[in-house]
Formats: C-alpha cells, structure tokens, sequence
C-alpha cells in the first residue's frame, strides 16, 4: 500500500472503531510512538507495547461519548488527521480530547506516529 492508500485505511478503521485491528494491520513490527512531553509513556517502541499503552488508555475509560476522525492530508511518504473524542476517565471526568496525529509509512507500513495534544489535568 502507498501512503495514501494506508492513511485512508487508518482512518476508516478508527471511524469504526476497530483501533486495534488497525495497529495490527497497518503498524510496522518496530514503530515508534511518540506522545506529548509530560505524558505517560511518552515514547514506545514495538507493535506489542504500542498495542498494550493503548489497551491501557482504553482501561483507563470509562466511557467514550463520541468523537471524529478527519479526512487525511498527504505528503510524500508522511500524512495527518486530526481526531476529536469526548470521553470518561475513570476518576478523572469528562474531557473532549482534540489532537493532531502524524504518521510516517515505509513499505506500506506505519513505521512512525507522533501525537500533539494538551494534556488534561487530573
């Protein structure tokens, strides 16, 4: 898959909620994720942590109330979405996440994502 071709793919799966089904499917063996400074683990390398640091943010929820996926801009071998989600967490209340998500792709695999967003306060 070129660029595009994976960009739109990750977007349809998170638009349907199939997270981990897109990790599995579109995430290289060696990525590197990479969040905000001052967040939990704020760089992790691997498919397998990649996909246990998200099954520990799902656990840290106790409801998710709706959210958006944009439409992906593309440049060469690079893309960005930005993703709206109003969620519960656990013992923390209600937050309307907004961030800004950019992905490198290498032989037709996330190889690289980079998340920007405030981190809210607990």
């Amino acid at each position: 898959m070129n660029t595009q071709e994976v960009a739109n793919a990750l977007v349809q799966f998170c638009r349907e909620g199939k997270n981990f089904d897109a990790m599995n499917e579109l995430y290289a063996d060696n990525i590197v994720s990479q969040e905000p400074k001052g967040a939990y683990e704020e760089f992790t390398n691997g498919k397998e942590a990649v996909i246990e640091k998200s099954k520990q943010w799902f656990e840290s929820v106790e409801e998710i109330h709706g959210g958006t996926v944009s439409d992906p801009i593309v440049s060469a071998n690079f893309f960005a979405i930005t993703m709206d989600t109003d969620v519960t967490f656990k013992g923390m209340g209600r937050v309307n996440m907004q961030e800004i998500c950019v992905y490198e792709v290498k032989d037709g695999k996330i190889v690289f994502e980079r998340f920007f967003y405030s981190i809210p306060e607990q």
